[in-house]
């Protein structure tokens, strides 16, 4: 369980939060000096230099997205310069794609924050500039919004896996679907069908609350209050749920705690963009109480839960129900160990997980969760989880991409990977490191979308 320092605040960290973006400013060099295009977007890193793995292509706005919340952190114009010639040339065929769901992770992470920066002033505004982003924007959202499978209590963004599967992950990339409805935007569908936006995104948000996040109330054998299920499948003849699954994680009843993060951040996130709709918008879709209760019901008990099965400095292993965690004992009564030879932390559930936990402690006025929040990122943003090797392409150190499958490098003879850093993981650091920068320079509250003021 994570042993919270009720005594942090967000200027106690500002030395760390500096030293982060100062670390980072020399590793998007790296990369930048040695990646090529044509060898795909970079994942993870392999003996410190950042690799492709071909799966599915969800990491390429991070790459370009770490050098606009750069350029926002130092006011550095090159970054801003670079990300934006990224963004021009590079990622017209991820606002298109229509084969994955990860819209939010590549187009808001470039698209979107260009457009935040214009809309914030932080940037000189121009009406081509603006008009540019913004249609990359209200296009992403809606070709994510079009892979959508019905089910008898609503329906769901489906996963790349097909029209079967709902992804927990999806709920923080449902950015892209939230930022395209609030510039306006609607789905067009068959014989010119109008589809709001926010009635899909009210949907998906309860499907995954609903099937993918346990409540403790007896739903089966291994219902934990706050657990998540990376996938949940249903039967696409009658839209019928049928059961949990497992990409990325151990198992359908264990917990992958990169999933339990993406919801955690989700919901919180989504909860923040309910506030910026108006009730009049809410109310065709079952109004604002009940959709901000299904929310915050989930965002609570996936926080909860973090905190409750975390080790105490808040970095968790990849997955809690992992085979080999009773070799190391009574792990969640002591800090987290990357360097243990029977099983991974993954940092990246981390730096994901914090923003969840700072949001919805704002969101509900809750110290707890606030507190919490700092407490990780206190952690995250040290060594041996901040990268200070100048020779070494990642930020944020010991992450884990796909356990199952093996992918992770491994020092020598070794089983267990450490030491290497992941695009998502590099990039949510970043995030969160500006959202504390933010609150500590009394800048505007960092959300993910905006509208030119």
């Amino acid at each position: 369980m994570i042993n919270i320092n009720s005594q942090l605040t967000p200027k106690s960290l500002k030395k760390k939060v500096e030293a982060l973006f100062h670390h980072s400013a020399q590793k998007i060099h790296s990369l930048a000096q040695s990646w090529q295009p044509e060898q795909g977007a970079p994942v993870f890193t392999v003996n410190g230099k950042y690799a492709s793995r071909g799966w599915t292509e969800w990491t390429q706005g991070f790459q370009f997205g770490a050098e606009i919340l750069q350029f926002d952190a130092t006011g550095e114009e090159s970054f801003l310069h670079s990300g934006r010639a990224h963004t021009t040339n590079l990622m017209a065929p991820h606002v298109s794609h229509i084969g994955v769901h990860d819209h939010g992770f590549n187009n808001i992470s470039t698209y979107g924050n260009l457009l935040r920066l214009m809309n914030e002033g932080r940037i000189p505004y121009s009406d081509g500039e603006s008009n540019f982003y913004a249609l990359a924007v209200k296009l992403s959202g809606a070709v994510q919004a079009a892979r959508w499978t019905n089910i008898p209590d609503g329906g769901y963004i489906y996963s790349f896996n097909g029209p079967h599967s709902l992804f927990v992950d999806t709920i923080r990339s449902l950015r892209a679907l939230a930022a395209s409805h609030h510039l306006g935007h609607v789905l067009m569908a068959e014989n010119d069908k109008s589809v709001s936006l926010l009635s899909r995104l009210l949907q998906h948000a309860r499907a995954t609350a609903k099937y993918s996040v346990y409540y403790g109330e007896g739903r089966d054998h291994y219902d934990i209050r706050g657990r998540t299920a990376h996938e949940s499948i249903f039967n696409t003849n009658d839209g019928n749920y049928r059961c949990p699954n497992s990409q990325q994680g151990y198992s359908p009843f264990t917990t992958w705690t990169r999933g339990l993060a993406w919801a955690m951040c989700g919901f919180a996130e989504q909860l923040e963009f309910l506030q910026a709709a108006s009730d009049q918008e809410l109310e065709p879709f079952g109004g604002r109480t009940e959709s901000e209760a299904i929310m915050r019901k989930a965002a609570e008990a996936t926080c909860d839960f973090y905190i409750e099965h975390s080790p105490t400095d808040g970095i968790p292993y990849w997955d809690t129900g992992a085979p080999n965690l009773y070799k190391l004992g009574d792990w969640a009564s002591k800090p987290a160990d990357p360097f243990n030879h029977h099983e991974p932390v993954d940092s990246s559930a981390a730096a994901i997980a914090v923003q969840g936990l700072l949001r919805l402690g704002r969101y509900l006025n809750n110290p707890r969760y606030t507190q919490a929040g700092l407490t990780v990122c206190d952690t995250l943003f040290s060594e041996p989880y901040l990268s200070t090797n100048p020779n070494h392409q990642g930020l944020v150190l010991h992450s884990v991409y796909h356990r199952p499958n093996g992918w992770d490098f491994t020092p020598g003879s070794d089983v267990v990977p450490r030491g290497e850093a992941c695009m998502w993981g590099d990039y949510h650091a970043r995030e969160a490191a500006l959202y504390l920068l933010r609150l500590i320079e009394d800048k505007p509250y960092l959300t993910f979308w905006s509208k030119p003021q």
